[in-house]
């Protein structure tokens, strides 16, 4: 406590070891700031004149009297800090003001009754996306509130979702002042009444049109505070946190944007599959045996055996051709590789098919029509619009894409100057790793059809080339600013040449009995592909990652929620 003296008050001051908190002035206790004392001792002594004060500095070892120059500047940080004080104490009481006021709002709202007017047309219940033709009825919908807007006294605004569109809903009146009115927030469900009108004309709105409504109820009300979702994810948070609520990150126009597309563009496979008469079938994902090498298996007990979750359903699919004909599967493989590159995901949708009786350019442009076919229909769907707000400058592939053999991608890489790690020139027998891989795709800025590579970069089952056995007839589709989206091949088809790759690969055959009998109860030539839904999305949708092309990503270290 700060005390008067008959000489005035001496307060102390040490710049280095005094303290502004726990100061009280003394020589034993000093202030830290000349600032601070004077403020201390002037809110301690109402009515005091602060040019009664007087300041004793330690210089070195010695108290002396703080300079005139020093005084005048302690004074003027004095008045700020009062001024400053001024303000927070106003600001502190018109925020209670305001929660007084809002208090009493809060209370006079929960008298507010509104009541449904059965003197109306009974109200049709649909979805938003019949809006359209229910034009000038009397409708009810329900959905989650996307957005809400107050206007003025008697007027709010609420952007409903309700997954199949958006509406914008006009309350009037005593319903904007209800309890629930005033405290609505963002993601509460509601139901809402009223009649479906075409927007005044100047004015915009999802589908031209707006629900005028006449009366609406709250069916859950979700939480505002620090549990409001704007405060639970925002634009700023760390990607950690977006994974972690995943389940709320899925509700916003972006992430929902791609999953809308996501559908789209399996109806597009799926269209096109049945175009071209091939079947879907469902194989098994729990397997015991590998397909792209033991190193990226995820082993588990299978009733106290070992057993794998699937690489790739190929194998399955090659016993399904003499019963089936050609046929594809869209189903979940695993890969337990410890990446955490941008296009690499532990659990992702496979598209996968195979092709009886063709040759490797029959593969080829399969493909080719299938990406093309598959990205028109996405671009002629419903979903049409929110491609367009995702990548608007997307320009569709043209026909025919660019065929390069392997050997020409070592060429290409050498004379543009792009090295190994260790500064050496890539040679002919390196498997390419990802990164040279894209610069050069992403350089020549077209869909690359890389093909032919080397016998030992590639897996056991693919076929040699008849012209240059060294090679396989294997081909891998490179998208700029994504990379290989297919990776495809012929499938070895004579019985002999299949056993000579199990013992080159070091692989017993016995487990694989059932592939091997493809060659051996009627054989035939033919091939077939894998690609990856999440990294053909990231390239149409111009995501940075595949992470945000399907629900709930996998990848080291997430496997939640």
């Amino acid at each position: 406590m700060v005390e008067s003296k008959p000489d005035g008050i001496i307060l102390f001051v040490d710049e280095t070891a005094g303290s502004d908190e726990s100061g009280v002035g003394t020589e034993a206790s000093p202030f830290k700031t000349a600032v601070a004392a004077i403020l201390k001792a002037s809110t301690a002594n109402t009515g005091i004149n602060v040019d009664e004060i007087k300041i004793k500095v330690k210089k070195e070892s010695e108290w002396t009297d703080i300079s005139k120059a020093g005084f005048k500047k302690a004074k003027g940080g004095f008045e700020n800090a009062i001024k400053k004080l001024r303000k927070e104490e106003e600001k502190k009481h018109k925020e209670a003001e305001d929660k007084a006021g809002e208090e009493k709002r809060l209370e006079e709202s929960k008298k507010i009754v509104i009541k449904m007017d059965y003197n109306l047309p009974q109200a049709k219940q649909i979805k938003i996306r019949d809006s359209t033709s229910n034009r000038g009825q009397r409708v009810v919908v329900c959905g989650w509130v996307h957005r809400h807007r107050v206007q003025g006294k008697d007027l709010m605004f609420i952007w409903l979702r309700d997954g199949t569109g958006f509406l914008q809903c006009v309350l009037t009146g005593q319903m904007c002042h209800t309890y629930n009115a005033v405290t609505l927030q963002l993601e509460s469900t509601v139901s809402l009444y009223g009649t479906l009108k075409e927007v005044p004309a100047g004015k915009t709105a999802p589908g031209g049109h707006e629900l005028q409504v006449d009366y609406w109820e709250l069916i859950g009300a979700a939480p505002g505070g620090d549990e409001a979702i704007t405060n639970k994810i925002s634009a700023e948070a760390s990607p950690d946190l977006l994974y972690d609520q995943r389940h709320l990150v899925i509700r916003g126009d972006t992430a929902s944007a791609v999953l809308r597309l996501r559908h789209a563009t399996l109806r597009g496979f799926r269209a096109f599959f049945d175009k071209k008469g091939l079947y879907e079938v469902t194989p098994p994902l729990m397997v015991q045996t590998q397909v792209e090498g033991g190193s990226t298996l995820f082993h588990f007990q299978y009733y106290g055996e070992e057993a794998y979750l699937t690489q790739s359903s190929q194998l399955y699919l090659e016993t399904c051709l003499p019963a089936l004909g050609d046929v594809y599967c869209i189903t979940e493989s695993f890969r337990a590789e410890k990446s955490h590159t941008r296009r690499h995901l532990a659990e992702y949708t496979h598209i996968e098919a195979e092709l009886a009786f063709i040759t490797f350019n029959d593969l080829l442009d399969f493909l080719e029509d299938m990406v093309c076919s598959v990205v028109d229909f996405v671009l002629a769907s419903k979903e049409a619009p929110y491609f367009k707000e995702l990548h608007k400058d997307f320009v569709p592939p043209k026909r025919p894409f660019r065929r390069m053999d392997y050997s020409d991608g070592i060429k290409w890489l050498n004379d543009n100057g792009i090295k190994k790690e260790d500064g050496s020139d890539y040679v002919f027998g390196d498997d390419i790793p990802e990164a040279p891989e894209r610069k050069m795709t992403d350089a020549i800025g077209e869909p690359i059809m890389f093909c032919r590579f080397p016998v030992e970069i590639k897996s056991f089952y693919m076929k040699r080339d008849p012209k240059d056995t060294k090679l396989t007839e294997s081909v891998d589709v490179l998208i700029p600013n994504v990379g290989e989206i297919v990776g495809g091949s012929m499938r070895i088809s004579d019985l002999a040449e299949l056993l000579a790759a199990y013992k080159r690969e070091g692989i017993d055959p016995s487990p694989y009995y059932w592939f091997t009998d493809q060659r051996k109860y009627g054989t035939c030539e033919h091939g077939g592909f894998g690609l990856g839904l999440e990294r053909f999305l990231a390239w149409m949708l111009n995501r940075y990652t595949v992470r945000d092309c399907c629900l709930y990503p996998r990848f080291p270290g997430r496997a939640q929620p």
